[in-house]
């Protein structure tokens, strides 16, 4: 607790102290003391009380009591009287002190038991600088501890999330790399020099409001960054490229400069805004999944108004500085004429700027593309309409996903056995369990430890990890393995040996999940008031469930009724001998248990004092009729003679969901078959048991099914207001309601790209492909404000209406498809990402597509929303 950014240490596999009263129950009965004057007699004279206060007009006074036991002696001295005897209590039975038995819950480390500390760091520490003060504390103590006491280390938290920052900055760099190369390359030496610099005076403001902002380093954040570092060369771009192609016309750097801001700085503003408002249903979704990513949307909500305000202050002035001087500059760039020099290419001798640049042979063939598409517009948006159903019929063979499973290296076992086992025979199994990892673990050498949490579940040492509830009949194994091959070969292996062995329980072999935590993946709940039909039921299907071949561990969330003893207690015999319903559960409790006394306290710590018979006697349940039973008359009788007892079985745990008892059903996933797939075969297998289904019982899904269903919901809840958002910044930037129905009718065409980019690299759509998909739209419509912007701004200037569609696309074709391939190409290290590669693959392709039909598509369809028809005759002349 002394380390530096250490909030608390918890203890588990900690044995709580007991101090022991064993004695025989046909000691008690011989000797006249019944267990309720043993319990009486021990309470009252170990009770606290206060004994008043005696206060002056000068001083106050405490006046204590003694009679508290101090020592295990003066239990062992204590008097009983009964019978008109008095026995002292050591005489009668045997005091001691040892450790509860059987324990709640134990830990085992690699098969030795094992006290486990757990390290919790304080809120706005540095979990990295936490590892290496504990590191350095660790080995401190490992010189002082004595023989025969080690100190190891089970999971590292600091090193897993430095190795994590340390890949996901690594991407970043990479990203970056990407995204500066597409800026030189395209844009020429100088000119790309102008968005370089602009790129890390971005992330610096970003990295400096995150840390305003309390925006920690993390997966989530930091995927969010290379997500952003696309995206926020794209204003950069857009207004770089507007003062060299006004340069390249003949204009000066002032009044290029002057242009590229007041031209592109509020048609920018909205792009950017409306980009932005693509991930608000992220910010709004009011759930577990919408908590756990909502950093994407604040942090890329910071690095794109950033990169606005980069555009429109800092590029202007640096392009102001560092573009060349384009009238001295010959018209074909260094590369391509030491390209031609190479070939046999015959070329006119370069000429000075001052020309339209939009008239290579390039730009020409590009404008009669374009042309062709506003003359055949019809043709255009019909094949549109068609790519876009054929994209939403393709959409549903793509493979769907809640969240991937983590890439942790380690694995959970969970062992179940039936409800009424006790905790020796689920310590049995977690040594056969230990001696078989051991075993595997000396031929393949690919486990760094495992650890066994027996009774209970292990600590959140992971933030989605599904934490158990302690049970005696359950324990659980955490694996740690050395790589990931390693960790499927082991999963592999265990799931085939728990189906053929290990037939007492019901184990379950799972990876770390990613995410909000699900637990079983594949689950559909019984619920009704009749508990026989819905466990009747809940075995229909769980017979269903077993017959696909992609799910094992097939089970029920609660399984068997477990064993009970009822002792009905004859109440008028019982009146009669003086005995009541207290005094018999006591000696029960004392004789087959332990019945708590009291507390014995020493220095800080308080001590539980409990009474029970021998171990022999406790571990015969036969013996249950010839208990004998202390009568007020002195004399003892067999509890059978004043209560019948009878055996039975009984709900060990009932389940309820919205107050009706509610029966899941569940299964593990066996291969790389996605959870909602497997779902749905299985609903389709069931639609005839939800048929004929009795009044008052219901079959629902759950599992990764509802928890993305309700993530999906959280999210769609902030759709109307990112639809509000949009069509008010397009209002005010547009100034028309018709353009603005014609730039969002060109939002969903993304998917377009979306389907054919997941089936062609076999991606899962999941829940973080979704919020990427979202932004994807804001992305498409903000390359259509600008399109649409600059059409508006050449009709404003006289030209035909034709001709200000056909030359504005010419004109935003390059910034266009320039910040669409430093947006995609940035992607690129994401898709290596098993959290946020199906996102990634989603966004390049969505946006490889929404890219061409942005200059192709959105063309036709402004000439058709306007009735603007090409001049033919314009045309000609023009050829």
């Amino acid at each position: 607790l002394k380390v530096k950014d250490v909030a608390k240490v918890e203890f588990f596999g900690e044995q709580k102290q007991r101090i022991f009263i064993e004695v025989s129950n046909a000691k008690l009965t011989t000797l006249g003391i019944s267990a309720t004057t043993l319990l009486q007699t021990l309470q009252t004279q170990n009770a606290v009380v206060q004994g008043g206060t005696f206060e002056s007009r000068d001083e106050r006074v405490r006046i204590d009591v003694t009679g508290r036991f101090t020592s295990l002696e003066d239990l062992r001295n204590l008097e009983i009287r009964a019978n008109q005897q008095a026995f002292k209590l050591g005489d009668v039975a045997r005091v001691y002190r040892g450790f509860e038995d059987p324990p709640q819950d134990t830990v085992r480390y690699n098969g030795t038991d094992t006290l486990l500390l757990g390290v919790s760091m304080a809120a706005g520490g540095d979990v990295i600088a936490l590892g290496k003060h504990l590191d350095q504390t660790f080995a401190k103590i490992q010189t002082q501890l004595p023989v025969g006491l080690t100190l190891s280390t089970v999971t590292s938290q600091p090193k897993i999330v430095a190795n994590s920052v340390q890949d996901f900055v690594s991407s970043l760099v990479e990203a970056l790399v990407i995204v500066l190369g597409v800026s030189l390359l395209s844009l020429g030496l100088r000119t790309g020099i102008v968005v370089a610099i602009s790129i890390p005076i971005v992330m610096a403001a970003t990295f400096l409001l995150m840390h305003y902002f309390d925006i920690g380093l993390h997966k989530i954040s930091l995927g969010a960054l290379i997500l952003a570092l696309g995206l926020l060369v794209d204003d950069a771009i857009i207004a770089v490229e507007m003062m060299s192609s006004k340069m390249e016309q003949g204009w000066d750097r002032m009044r290029a400069a002057s242009f590229a801001y007041t031209s592109t700085a509020m048609p920018m503003l909205t792009g950017t805004l409306v980009t932005v408002a693509g991930f608000l249903p992220i910010a709004t979704a009011v759930s577990s999944t919408g908590e756990y990513t909502r950093s994407i949307f604040q942090v890329s909500a910071i690095a794109l108004t950033i990169s606005w305000v980069a555009a429109v202050v800092f590029v202007p002035y640096l392009g102001y500085h560092l573009l060349p001087d384009y009238s001295q500059k010959p018209a074909t760039p260094a590369w391509l004429r030491w390209l031609k020099q190479r070939l046999p290419i015959k070329e006119q001798p370069d000429e000075a700027h001052h020309h339209d640049i939009y008239n290579t042979p390039f730009y020409r063939g590009f404008r009669r593309l374009v042309t062709a598409c506003v003359r055949y517009k019809k043709t255009v948006i019909v094949i549109t309409v068609l790519m876009f159903v054929l994209a939403l019929l393709g959409f549903s063979k793509v493979q769907q996903q809640f969240f991937p499973d983590s890439t942790r290296l380690e694995l959970v076992v969970d062992l179940r056995l039936t409800e009424g086992a006790s905790y020796h025979a689920t310590n049995a199994e977690v040594k056969r369990l230990e001696q078989w990892l051991q075993a595997w673990n000396k031929k393949h050498d690919a486990i760094d430890n495992f650890v066994a949490y027996i009774g209970t579940g292990a600590p959140r040492y992971y933030l989605p990890l599904d934490v158990q509830l302690p049970h005696r009949g359950f324990a659980q194994f955490v694996i740690l393995t050395k790589d990931l091959d390693m960790r499927e070969r082991l999963r592999s292996d265990l799931i085939h040996l728990f189906e053929r062995d290990f037939a007492s329980l019901r184990a379950s072999v799972l990876r770390l999940e990613n995410g909000p935590p699900v637990g079983f993946p594949v689950q559909f709940r019984v619920d009704g008031n009749d508990i026989p039909q819905v466990r009747a039921i809940a075995h229909q299907i769980a017979e269903v469930m077993r017959t696909n071949s992609n799910l094992t561990n097939v089970q029920l969330g609660w399984e068997e009724p477990s064993k009970v003893m009822h002792v009905k207690i004859d109440q008028s015999k019982a009146r009669l001998l003086g005995v009541s319903s207290v005094d018999i559960a006591n000696m029960l409790n004392g004789a087959m248990s332990e019945l708590y006394v009291t507390e014995f306290r020493e220095g800080n710590e308080r001590i539980d004092i409990v009474a029970r018979g021998p171990e022999i006697e406790r571990a015969q349940l036969s013996r249950l009729p010839d208990l004998m039973v202390y009568t007020q008359t002195g004399r003892t009788v067999p509890l059978s003679q004043v209560a019948t007892i009878t055996s039975d079985f009984e709900e060990g745990v009932i389940w309820r969901r919205n107050r009706v008892p509610s029966l899941t059903v569940r299964a593990h996933l066996r291969g790389n078959m996605q959870a909602p797939v497997v779902s749905a075969q299985i609903e389709e297998k069931i639609q005839g048991i939800r048929a004929t289904l009795p009044m008052g019982i219901t079959v629902e899904t759950g599992g990764a099914v509802e928890e993305s269903a309700k993530g999906g919901a959280s999210v769609a809840k902030g759709v109307p207001l990112f639809i509000a958002v949009v069509m008010t910044l397009l209002i005010l930037q547009l100034k028309s309601f018709s353009r603005v129905l014609l730039v969002m009718l060109t939002a969903p065409l993304g998917l377009i790209g979306v389907t054919a980019a997941l089936l062609i690299f076999n991606m899962p759509f999941g829940f973080v492909a979704m919020l990427g998909t979202i932004a994807l739209s804001g992305m498409i419509m903000r390359n259509s404000v600008i399109l649409v912007d600059q059409i508006d701004q050449d009709k404003s200037h006289g030209l035909a209406d034709w001709q200000a569609v056909v030359e504005s696309t010419i004109r935003r074709f390059r910034p266009i498809v320039l910040t669409a391939a430093a947006a995609i190409l940035a992607m690129i290290p994401l898709t290596r990402s098993v959290f946020f590669g199906p996102m990634a693959v989603a966004i390049m392709g969505g946006l490889t597509a929404a890219t061409i039909l942005t200059v192709l598509f959105l063309p036709a369809l402004y000439a058709f929303w306007y009735g603007i028809k090409v001049d033919e005759s314009a045309v000609e002349a023009q050829a």
